[in-house]
């Protein structure tokens, strides 16, 4: 994986597909809004779905090949990026999420 940081809204959630399955990628929280302490990770609480129906969302999207995908749980849409870390980001921007670094460019 590279060092790059990924900033994108809450409701995204970052899954690798391995040979030894389905691998949630935990992030930081730089920025809350709420006033009351939230589990992010209980989807079923925060969006009506469970992990293992993302998974089984996601395993539609590509047949359950290695790589990143990306799970939009509010909308419940599913998203294959590839094989590389970088792939994230160009999926994440053609969504509309995130911009090109100026500096980078």
């Amino acid at each position: 994986m590279s060092d790059s940081v990924i900033i994108y809204p809450d409701y995204i959630r970052v899954v690798e597909r391995t040979s030894g399955g389905w691998l949630f990628k935990k992030g930081k929280m730089f920025y809350k809004r709420s006033p009351i302490a939230i589990d992010f990770q209980d989807f079923k609480l925060l969006y009506g779905i469970s992990k293992q129906q993302v998974v089984t969302e996601l395993f539609r999207v590509n047949g359950g090949k290695a790589g990143y995908y990306l799970a939009d749980l509010r909308h419940k849409q599913y998203y294959y990026c590839g094989l590389k870390w970088e792939d994230i980001i160009i999926t994440l921007q053609s969504l509309g999420i995130g911009q090109i670094d100026p500096i980078e460019s």
